[in-house]
């Protein structure tokens, strides 16, 4: 009786699952998903290719705009939206003389600016493992930052204080330094990326 029951539905549910199409094309139609990225400000094909890829949207990158106030805190975690060992926010905006307080949310993380990945003349900071940091930005340009023991997870951060007069600078450095991460190598690029 429970073979004839299986023999019975088997049929209904292969019509369910795949309505009518073959088990081949039904396969592929899963497997194959179009993907087409476009980036804030860039040609995203002609209205032919954007018909064959219609039910896939654009991903935009989202720019980061300047934070509100003279004082940001930034958490020093190991898991957050942005993924694992994260600081968060791990992009900001702020102001020529603001402050930053990175908070040592979850232990074993620090704060430090990266050799030659801050604007010229800048202070460079580091902070102690397990604590607390202040550091106050009297340069404009980008600064990336690291958690020492966790930069080969990409564990990173970007601050742009005023106007990113240094741009050009950090990105041609972001690539050697992109090169030591063992996971998380595309973390950088998309950082820079929201200024």
């Amino acid at each position: 009786m429970k073979n004839k029951i299986f023999l019975l539905i088997l049929p209904l549910c292969f019509l369910f699952l795949f309505n009518g199409k073959k088990y081949e094309d039904a396969v592929k139609d899963r497997l194959i998903v179009p993907v087409k990225i476009c980036l804030e400000g860039q040609e995203c094909g002609t209205a032919a290719q954007a018909n064959q890829t219609a039910a896939v949207a654009p991903v935009a990158v989202t720019k980061v705009e300047l934070s509100e106030g003279s004082e940001h805190t930034i958490k020093m975690l190991n898991s957050g939206e942005g993924g694992q060992m994260i600081f968060e926010p791990a992009v900001i905006k702020v102001s020529k003389g603001d402050t930053i307080h990175f908070k040592a949310v979850d232990m074993s993380h620090n704060s430090a600016t990266i050799e030659g990945m801050v604007p010229a003349g800048a202070k460079s900071w580091a902070g102690e493992m397990n604590s607390d940091i202040s550091v106050t930005l009297d340069t404009e340009g980008v600064y990336v930052y690291q958690c020492d023991p966790h930069v080969m997870m990409a564990m990173i951060g970007v601050i742009q204080v005023g106007e990113a007069v240094n741009m050009n600078e950090i990105k041609e450095a972001s690539q050697k330094l992109k090169s030591s991460f063992v996971m998380n190598s595309e973390r950088i690029d998309n950082y820079l990326n929201q200024l």
